[in-house]
């Protein structure tokens, strides 16, 4: 049996404009378009909402950036952590 290794960062680039959802350490969670990210996972993403309770979201900003540290996941699957977003 051969365990074949995957780069993350690779499905993170081929995320790059689509939306995506990102929580963070802190327990903020944040949706919006990836614009741009790195090898150490910083992002910028644009048409940003910061989310609460189930993807309500509770203030809108333009674009956003977040460090790579700080980051504990990111969903591709926004519509299932934030059914509530629209840009």
């Amino acid at each position: 049996m051969s365990v074949q290794k995957a780069n993350p960062l690779r499905y993170l680039r081929e995320a790059i404009g689509k939306v995506v959802f990102v929580k963070l350490k802190d327990g903020t969670e944040y949706v919006g378009m990836l614009k741009v990210t790195d090898r150490t996972m910083n992002l910028i993403l644009s048409n940003t909402a910061e989310v609460k309770d189930g993807g309500k979201p509770v203030a809108k900003y333009g674009d956003v950036l977040i460090r790579g540290s700080m980051v504990l996941y990111i969903s591709f699957n926004p519509e299932e952590a934030a059914p509530e977003y629209s840009p």
